[in-house]
């Protein structure tokens, strides 16, 4: 099969193959086809000088609020991706069983970005967050569905890649524990992984890991004081490592109130590193301070982590949360999705949620977009 599109001369940065060199990345078919130096282009091919740049499967952002129009919060996830390297957007809960038939015919299926989706437990997802309006969905009980939630993520496995649900004062008030109990109920019906938000107590952190079983997810993982994964000397809290072990997975989660830099040092102190770095880009922090899966990349990156780990936190690790492993990797035969960045050198001024600034030296840019085998963005 002839090449649809060669990338010429590129870094490639690919860490579920341990790649790291000069070469060039072929897809057709929508697929990676082939990477190897000196690929050779047929007439139709299209060909891209990347020799300036950086190439890395598609990048995934495991943590969005994407349902524009139907939620306060949703952001445009085309407008959104163009700007930041995103390939796949994974909408973490916008959406519950009275209204992901909405956002799957208006929003996911029109969309050239491919949108992946965590189905709330709450009847009618995140509905009452924005600048003037905040109504923790978990609070109410009363809207917890989760007879309807197993029905609706089962309907839509090609979709939904598991179930979401917010606890702590901000998102479910006094009710502690319980909307993740019934969260992990429907979880365990449908045989899907649960991604959990956690904000102030009650419950605590503590609480929250002791219920996550291996391969759920624990967002906003590197949260400031209170319910923050640190001790005050430094170190990790016994229940963080032992989660781990038994293989709940830590993701960042950035987002308006859910990432601090003090945290996020005393954790990559200790070797602590996240399994995934998200955004959780939405309206009240796409302007700041999280931006956008680039800059919360680029944090990590200032902070000391090594490029490949950066990018496999946003890549291979968020493929193997979802159980997609035909993304986040340019294995020949995966899906032919590639993104261009570049490191930017100067003085870059990034902020965590709590107004502490860390002045760095290194900015990662997203210079381009491969989705499906195509070249995407910029025109």
């Amino acid at each position: 099969m002839p090449f649809d599109l060669i990338l010429r001369g590129g870094r490639v940065v690919d860490p579920s193959q341990k790649l790291d060199a000069v070469t060039d990345v072929a897809f057709a078919g929508g697929k990676v086809a082939a990477i190897g130096s000196g690929l050779k282009a047929d007439p139709a091919t299209e060909v891209r000088d990347v020799s300036q740049l950086i190439v890395t499967p598609g990048l995934i952002d495991l943590h969005t609020h994407v349902y524009w129009g139907g939620t306060s919060l949703g952001i445009d996830a085309e407008e959104f991706c163009r700007l930041s390297g995103v390939t796949t957007a994974v909408d973490t809960g916008s959406a519950g069983p009275g209204n992901f038939a909405g956002f799957r015919k208006h929003v996911i299926e029109p969309s050239q970005v491919r949108i992946l989706a965590y189905l709330h437990v709450s009847h009618a997802g995140i509905f009452g967050f924005s600048h003037r309006i905040m109504v923790g969905e978990s609070e109410e009980l009363r809207l917890m569905n989760p007879i309807e939630a197993a029905k609706v993520a089962d309907a839509n496995r090609d979709l939904i890649v598991g179930i979401k649900v917010r606890v702590g004062l901000h998102s479910s008030g006094t009710s502690g524990v319980v909307p993740l109990d019934i969260a992990l109920e429907v979880a365990n019906e449908v045989g899907m992984p649960l991604m959990a938000h956690i904000d102030h107590p009650p419950p605590s952190y503590e609480e929250v890991l002791a219920r996550l079983r291996p391969g759920d997810v624990l967002t906003h993982a590197f949260r400031p004081f209170p319910n923050t994964p640190a001790t005050a000397q430094g170190t990790v809290k016994k229940a963080v490592l032992d989660a781990r072990e038994r293989g709940v997975l830590f993701d960042i989660g950035h987002g308006k109130g859910s990432f601090a830099f003090k945290t996020a040092r005393a954790m990559l102190a200790n070797g602590f590193y996240p399994d995934t770095i998200s955004s959780d880009i939405h309206q009240l922090c796409i302007d700041g301070p999280a931006f956008d899966q680039v800059t919360t990349m680029s944090k990590f990156l200032c902070m000391g982590m090594e490029l490949s780990d950066v990018v496999a936190a946003s890549t291979v690790n968020a493929a193997m949360a979802l159980r997609r492993p035909e993304l986040g990797s340019l294995k020949p035969g995966c899906v032919g999705d590639a993104t261009l960045i570049s490191i930017r050198q100067g003085q870059f001024d990034y902020e965590d949620v709590v107004g502490e600034h860390l002045i760095g030296n290194s900015k990662i840019a997203s210079e381009g977009v491969v989705i499906g085998g195509r070249w995407w963005h910029p025109n």
